[in-house]
């Protein structure tokens, strides 16, 4: 029979040891909570929490949770302090995200009563708890605060071993760092971070609102933990966090962090458009090079969008299937009730395709979507370049690629400018403007306003491999592939983690059987070329798979079997 957690301690009253407090309370748990500083334990106003300053308040919990700052030291005072004061057949829990339960538990005086519980954040908002067993901790103990966690607090518990990081803590954090890198570094804005990963990856929140909401403070904290576990250099904190740190900027809870808060909610910043109306170039007539998928989606944005739009593909056969693809596509809009068909024939109406770069000497923008291979899109930027009129702005949608390169290939690489739209074009909001060191001003102007044109969220970053999304995006799908390739965890369990724990669409192993492993592996490789990252390293088992013809759901097997 599960143990009977009437009666609930928390140490440490900051946001994760708040949180927790609230929760139990409001499940109906008498509930202690104790903190040293006095403005602390003032912040707290919860029906059914009793706050005191001195552990010994805790002598009659069931069940005490430590949630005092990420520092190893702090947290093995607390637990041997403890030691002293809660009854022997009392349950210690540590919320630590990233420090060794095994060790807080040593300086505990009944080790094999000590757990690890991880409450995602925010504790009130998210389902997922990682229970953290240790080699010390009975079993029982374990069933009993899973049992505790299900039935008593709706949560989603999760039993995991005691690994630096955990699941969650080991693919957020790197992730988040990063993102403060590219803002420190000026590689791109904030706003733009932000909108990227939620625009281009359906994220609910961007990840230095993520940083905010966690607190700078308590990320500084985790990534320094890390950091000392892991050596991994991803792990050090990205300077930009103390330097905030020390002036009060801590995020939702000191009212500023990377954004202003007012009663714990974003306030909106006035930001001034990137695009200059006197400075942008007139966009009537457009092209698109290309026949696959991406091109046919581009064709069918800017058309519904009111422009007149040339494509070019290498014969009249794959011209028509591009037609006949877009015919479909505006059928299917017009059968659920989308699009009228007025609208539909408008915008067919506005599209001619041509197997001739020829076609293209009168229009005013050119945007390039053929394969992903620097040869052959080099040799169309020349063409493009003799045949074009002077001022048409020439966009590539490379994913990976260096847009100098392609604008090195012409005469004007001033005009060059890289507009990465996200697959499936007609359906994802982000346009990731990418300008290289001789994109000229009211080119990136001009694409900003061409984007806005066609209902599209535009964010600006500089010319390096995998821009704002793919850079942030796939470091941390090649971390859980070597979780799973050092067996912490199974591919369901980092899934469900992921999905739980963040609040992400998809989990890393159901995304990369969509996106395509070899796809995947390319871009990993790409990065790891540019950055030199020892981290970026493509994991062996993305490597073997994709040897295998393991590519995902397109060959029916990658991460997971698609063919049963």
């Amino acid at each position: 029979m599960p143990r009977d957690f009437a009666r609930i301690g928390i140490v440490g009253l900051g946001t994760v040891g708040a949180g927790l407090a609230k929760v139990f309370a409001g499940a109906g748990f008498q509930v202690v909570g104790v903190d040293t500083d006095e403005a602390v334990r003032a912040r707290i106003s919860v029906d059914g929490v009793r706050v005191d300053a001195e552990l010994s308040a805790l002598a009659d919990a069931d069940l005490v949770i430590e949630a005092v700052p990420e520092r190893l030291e702090l947290k093995q005072r607390v637990f041997a302090a403890l030691g002293a004061v809660v009854r022997p057949d009392a349950v210690l829990a540590t919320a630590a995200s990233a420090l060794s339960v095994t060790e807080l538990a040593v300086a505990a005086a009944h080790p094999h009563r000590v757990l690890g519980l991880h409450f995602a954040a925010p504790v009130d908002g998210t389902p997922l708890v990682e229970v953290v067993r240790t080699v010390f901790t009975d079993p029982e103990v374990v069933d009993d605060a899973v049992a505790l966690l299900s039935d008593r607090l709706g949560k989603n518990p999760l039993r995991v071993g005691d690994r630096t990081g955990l699941i969650t803590s080991a693919l957020l954090f790197a992730y988040l760092n990063q993102a403060v890198a590219f803002v420190e570094s000026g590689y791109a804005t904030r706003d733009d971070v932000d909108a990227a990963m939620r625009f281009g990856c359906g994220l609910p929140s961007g990840p230095l609102a993520v940083v905010d909401r966690i607190g700078l403070d308590t990320t500084f904290d985790v990534l320094t933990a890390l950091h000392a576990q892991s050596g991994d250099r991803r792990h050090a904190p990205a300077p930009l966090l103390k330097q905030m740190i020390a002036g009060g900027l801590l995020g939702v809870k000191s009212g500023r962090g990377f954004y202003t808060y007012v009663d714990g909610a974003p306030v909106a910043d006035t930001a001034s458009s990137t695009a200059d109306a006197d400075i942008v170039r007139t966009v009537q007539k457009v092209g698109v090079v290309g026949s696959g998928t991406m091109a046919t989606g581009i064709i069918e944005v800017f058309a519904k969008a009111g422009y007149d739009v040339t494509y070019v593909t290498r014969s009249d056969e794959k011209s028509a299937r591009v037609l006949a693809a877009l015919t479909k596509s505006l059928d299917r809009a017009v059968s659920k009730g989308k699009l009228p068909e007025t609208e539909r024939d408008a915008v067919l109406g506005r599209v001619t395709g041509s197997a001739t770069h020829d076609d293209l000497a009168d229009v005013d923008l050119v945007v390039e979507a053929i394969v992903e291979d620097l040869t052959v899109k080099r040799e169309l930027f020349a063409t493009l370049d003799a045949v074009c009129k002077p001022g048409t702005v020439l966009a590539t949608t490379t994913s990976s690629l260096p847009v100098i390169e392609c604008a090195t290939a012409t005469s004007r690489p001033q005009d060059v400018v890289g507009l990465h739209f996200f697959n499936p074009a007609p359906v994802m909001k982000l346009v990731e403007i990418v300008s290289t060191v001789a994109t000229a001003p009211d080119v990136v102007a001009t694409a900003h306003a061409v984007t806005r044109t066609l209902r599209k969220h535009p964010v600006d970053c500089r010319d390096r491999a995998g821009f704002i999304v793919n850079a942030l995006l796939f470091p941390y799908l090649n971390d859980a592939v070597a979780m799973l390739d050092a067996h912490y965890a199974d591919a369901d369990e980092i899934d469900t983690a992921v999905t739980l724990g963040f609040g992400y669409p998809m989990g890393p192993f159901a995304l990369l059987d969509v996106v395509g492993l070899d796809v995947s592996l390319a871009i990993q490789k790409e990065l790891h070329a540019e950055f030199h990252e020892p981290g970026f390293a493509p994991s062996p088992l993305l490597e073997h798979l994709v040897a295998a013809g393991y590519l995902g759901r397109k060959t029916k097997r990658g991460f997971r079997d698609y063919a049963r």
